[in-house]
């Protein structure tokens, strides 16, 4: 589809149009963050799933998304050649996600394996409805502009708005929760209130974004064929591998969180202002790692935000068992800082790998890449819950349904404290040898640093 008339191709992107562009990551933010906040928790807690068979219903979603989204990444480039947009699949996954979603947190029945089934089922429709969407959606910012400044400024407020629906995925969420009464009634009408929430932002930006003009190819490749161009790219799996493995630790961590506000805090509703304090500082944290990225180069950034990111989690474990509240918050709120940059920066540099590859190749097929970037993350993403699951049966973590409470021996305490803060640590330490090595690539020169990573994030 091309650009409206007299819109030359290399004009400044409006607010309007960076705006409707950014607020369909607001429905990926909550999608993303909300199975691996509540969804362990409500089949644990609230429908007595026990925790390894929670935590396969959480991972086993994921291998089917591993298979679709890279078939979607193809199938978006071939609708770009043949229609010069992306929108039809957004349609799709903008309208079918709402009432999956809130079908995930609906179970009927109160046997818990026939619960556990329900949650499986649905969760894997809403898997692949997301994938409809998500896999066009963060193809786009490598088409919006021919200027990388300009699809800088379009990823800033990308991550702005994805934010926004990671704080109303763990502030809302959980606080709606409450306000429906707890167990399955206050998950069932928290559902339908994030589906309406889904619906808006996702619809919103499927509309907004149809005047980006797609030009993939010059030729429809089929998913094999694809993924023969692709595999020259070292330079994107290196970075898709830093940002998965990073990815799993912030999903391990958000699984905790409900566990720790619940047990180490004495109040689940502490869910989502531990959330808060987690995601709130990337909407002032965003433009300082913006500035400071164009500054110092973005992958100089990265290193340095990937080791403050792992040292805040390790200090964050003693200060979980002296079971302050303020301390807790305080110093989840210094992961925070580190969090956004962990956000911001990969998804700064993806389009740029993306578009370098197209001058390798001679082949542009930015939705095949981002169907294999999606496939990652979200398998990151849903395998955090699964990890600490293991954790949970490893320390013999007591399961429960809503109306039964129960006391959690000393051992269960400890282990899902290590399990929220060292786990995930490591976790961040074990990404450093992709990083490096994608720096390796992108500054092959020593002393080159700063013009080389400038040259991909400019």
């Amino acid at each position: 589809m091309n650009a409206p008339p007299g819109t030359p191709p290399s004009a400044p992107l409006s607010r309007p149009r960076l705006l409707g562009f950014g607020v369909g990551s607001v429905g990926t933010g909550v999608f993303s963050a909300l199975p691996g906040l509540l969804l362990l928790y409500y089949l644990t807690d609230v429908l007595g799933v026990v925790a390894w068979l929670a935590g396969l219903v959480l991972v086993l979603p994921k291998f089917w998304d591993v298979v679709i989204s890279p078939v979607i990444g193809a199938a978006s480039d071939r609708e770009a050649v043949r229609t010069g947009g992306r929108s039809r699949l957004m349609f799709a996954g903008a309208l079918l996600l709402p009432a999956l979603f809130a079908a995930m947190f609906a179970a009927p029945t109160a046997e818990p394996a026939a619960s556990a089934l329900w949650v499986l089922l649905a969760f894997v429709l809403a898997t692949t409805a997301f994938s409809l969407f998500q896999v066009p959606y963060i193809a786009l910012p490598a088409e919006i502009s021919p200027l990388r400044d300009q699809r800088s400024r379009a990823m800033s407020w990308r991550v702005v708005c994805l934010t926004l629906g990671i704080l109303a995925a763990g502030g809302l969420a959980p606080a709606v929760v409450e306000a429906g009464g707890d167990g399955r009634t206050g998950h069932l009408l928290m559902g339908a209130t994030i589906g309406a929430v889904l619906l808006l932002a996702m619809g919103g930006a499927t509309l907004s974004t149809r005047w980006i003009p797609s030009r993939p190819g010059p030729d429809p490749l089929g998913l094999r064929a694809a993924f023969r161009a692709a595999r020259g790219n070292r330079v994107f799996f290196l970075l898709a591998l830093t940002f998965s493995v990073q990815s799993l630790g912030i999903a391990v961590m958000l699984a905790g969180a409900p566990y720790i506000a619940a047990y180490r805090l004495d109040d689940y509703a502490l869910t989502s202002v531990m959330f808060v304090c987690m995601v709130g500082p990337s909407l002032i944290a965003v433009p300082a790692w913006a500035a400071a990225a164009r500054r110092f180069g973005t992958v100089r950034c990265f290193l340095i935000a990937t080791i403050g990111m792992a040292a805040t989690a390790v200090v964050l474990f003693p200060v979980v068992d002296t079971e302050s509240v303020p301390l807790v918050l305080a110093v989840t709120g210094m992961v925070g800082v580190f969090y956004t940059a962990l956000q911001l920066l990969p998804l700064s540099l993806l389009p740029e790998t993306v578009r370098d590859d197209a001058e390798r190749s001679g082949q542009a097929q930015p939705a095949t890449f981002t169907g294999l970037w999606s496939s990652a993350e979200t398998t990151a993403m849903a395998l955090g819950p699964g990890v600490f699951s293991v954790v949970l049966t490893a320390v013999a973590f007591r399961a429960s349904d809503a109306e039964t409470a129960v006391t959690q021996p000393a051992g269960a305490l400890t282990g899902m404290s290590a399990g929220f803060t060292l786990l995930p640590a490591v976790l961040f330490l074990l990404s450093l040898p992709f990083l490096l090595a994608f720096r390796r690539r992108v500054n092959p020169r020593p002393g080159a640093a700063t013009e080389e990573e400038n040259h991909h994030v400019a």
